[in-house]
């Protein structure tokens, strides 16, 4: 998404999100449904996070304090036996392991500040084989690096252990982040901190009715209420030995796990069609935005190169130099006054003059050339102006042209041009030998020679697009005439008629595509599309198969149950899914 589209920082962020999503959570659960899940303690600054971390490890593991942000680095605590499923890239694979060796009286981690595309891996054994946890950073945290950490760190998780307060359960950030936990349908434990006495009964009924709207009655709620460190420095036993007792369960009942990851992925897939949905509008958007861009050069390169077709068929190259040289070389005075006497007698004449060679024929063709390119040129630099002007007007073509000046031709422009202009007029020669090769008409030619024929048509089809039109040709005192009857004379009026339209399209050919080639290059590659409309639909197309989820049906909210081996019958469905879902998503990446 390279231009600035309305609303594109949202749209890339979405991406950015959608692809952390299928490489942290999605790739790696599909592709072992049996491998411990992983649970993400997340909250608000102060909400407790490490304080419930140690508490429920039975030791101080995570450093809290009221310094925030305090958790930077997070910290991956896990079973000693669950290791491999953690060391490698399995999970989370934009971050670097970190595996921090400690006993329990060595204290709490420290988390490095500096680190922050690394995860520090931490063997508990106090946790329950089967299940790891998380301590991630706030999610409202005064750095954006921390929150979209913490972001990405929910959006790989299996289940969320989500911490709050007392007073500040109805904070809108965290209920933002609930809501799309909602709409993943992922399971939540909302651990509710820091209750003061007597205030349970008013605030867990509130709390409970806000999860109810929002699609999370099902939450279980465990309540801490506001209390002093035991001699440890940890939260009393008695407060946190229900949530380690639910995670206990959940760890040891392997179908029970494998019905928490299968109802998260069915989740997860549901709301990336969602995402599918919102970047396949996002492409449509850009594509349109792109093409809107493309058509400005198209048009203007059209305009530039009608522009010299006009000039070349008006008359206009047939005065000034062109004129005099061309008044030269065929001696205008002495043929006019010979018209009457009759084809023969001026050919005669003609001939006779040339043979004199008052002038060159190159002479003429110098002359053309000159005033050919000048028209180019000029014309090709309005167009550029044109399109400089006219994208700076679109917030897209604006943003791309930022800092360039792209309003004045490429430096070898001109030289191009000039090739351009020498090739057609070897194309005109390459037209008088054709059509001079029979006999008869060879012999007629060589009385005139093959450059003063070829010059004589230049100056026709500079004359009149439409073709001869005899002594009404009306321009710089009708010499064009002379070159008409001349060729005439050699090649036959249908002939003739027949070169002249060839000459003009040619040139018109040549000038397009020297116009469009130059204008193109220009200003095209700044919004040069990896995608395409049939991407785009692509797209649209996958996200019905998400949608399906394992089961190959339509996912619907609610707990499965299901046990290991059925959800892994259906893995493959959603594997294939979600390797197509990268692959379009973000061509750049090979998740083969």
């Amino acid at each position: 998404m390279s231009l600035e589209t309305s609303g594109v920082a949202d749209q890339r962020a979405l991406r950015e999100r959608t692809l952390h999503q299928i490489d942290d959570y999605v790739l790696p659960r599909l592709d072992s449904l049996d491998a411990p899940l992983l649970a993400v303690v997340g909250g608000s600054t102060g909400a407790g996070k490490s304080t419930l971390v140690n508490a429920l490890v039975g030791h101080e593991v995570s450093r809290s304090s009221a310094l925030r942000p305090t958790t930077r680095q997070p910290l991956l605590l896990h079973h000693p036996d669950d290791e491999h499923w953690f060391s490698g890239p399995r999970v989370l694979p934009e971050l670097a392991r970190v595996r921090v060796h400690r006993s329990v009286s060595a204290g709490p981690v420290e988390p490095d500040g500096s680190a922050m595309d690394t995860v520090a891996l931490v063997a508990e054994p106090a946790l329950p084989a089967g299940i790891a946890m998380v301590d991630a950073p706030d999610i409202d945290s005064v750095s954006d690096d921390n929150r979209a950490l913490s972001r990405q760190l929910l959006e790989a998780a299996d289940l969320w252990i989500f911490t709050t307060t007392a007073h500040r359960y109805a904070d809108a950030v965290p209920w933002q982040l609930l809501g799309e936990a909602a709409a993943r349908d992922i399971t939540v434990a909302i651990v509710l901190g820091r209750v003061p006495d007597g205030a349970e009964q008013d605030v867990v009924p509130d709390l409970r009715r806000m999860l109810s709207e929002r699609g999370l009655a099902d939450s279980p709620v465990h309540v801490i209420p506001e209390t002093r460190f035991d001699e440890r420095g940890l939260l009393p036993e008695e407060h946190v030995a229900g949530l380690r007792r639910w995670l206990t369960e959940l760890a040891e009942d392997a179908a029970a796990r494998s019905a928490v990851a299968r109802r998260t992925v069915d989740g997860v897939l549901a709301q990336l069609a969602q995402r599918v949905d919102a970047l396949a509008d996002a492409e449509a958007e850009q594509q349109s935005a792109a093409d809107a861009l493309a058509r400005i050069v198209a048009e203007a390169t059209d305009r530039a190169a009608t522009k010299v077709e006009e000039a070349t068929s008006d008359g206009t190259l047939l005065r000034g130099e062109v004129l005099a040289r061309w008044q030269d070389f065929v001696g205008t005075g002495e043929f006019f006054r010979g018209l009457e006497s009759g084809i023969g007698r001026m050919r005669d004449r003609l001939a006779a003059f040339v043979r004199g060679r008052p002038a060159l024929p190159e002479q003429v063709e110098t002359a053309l050339e000159t005033g050919l390119h000048a028209v180019i040129v000029e014309a090709a630099a309005d167009a550029a102006e044109d399109i400089e002007r006219r994208w700076k007007a679109e917030p897209a073509g604006s943003a791309v042209l930022s800092g360039r000046n792209l309003g004045a031709l490429p430096s070898g422009f001109s030289e191009e041009a000039a090739g351009v202009i020498r090739a057609w007029q070897q194309d005109v020669l390459a037209l008088i030998q054709e059509e001079g090769a029979g006999r008869r008409t060879k012999a007629r030619l060589a009385a005139f020679g093959v450059n003063g024929a070829a010059v004589a048509l230049m100056v026709l089809s500079f004359a009149s697009t439409g073709g001869l039109v005899g002594l009404e040709v009306g321009i710089a005192g009708g010499t064009a005439v002379v070159g008409q009857k001349l060729l005439e004379s050699i090649f036959g009026e249908d002939a003739v008629r027949r070169m002249a339209k060839k000459a003009n399209d040619l040139l018109d050919m040549r000038v397009r595509r020297l116009l469009d080639g130059a204008l193109s290059d220009q200003f095209l590659p700044l919004v040069e599309r990896k995608r395409t409309a049939e991407d785009t639909a692509a797209l649209r197309r996958l996200a019905p198969s998400l949608r399906s989820g394992l089961s190959g049906t339509p996912t619907t909210v609610g707990a499965p149950g299901t046990d290991t081996d059925a959800a892994r019958s259906g893995g493959h469905h959603a594997q294939d899914l979600d390797d197509e879902a990268v692959s379009i998503v973000d061509p750049e990446e090979d998740h083969a």
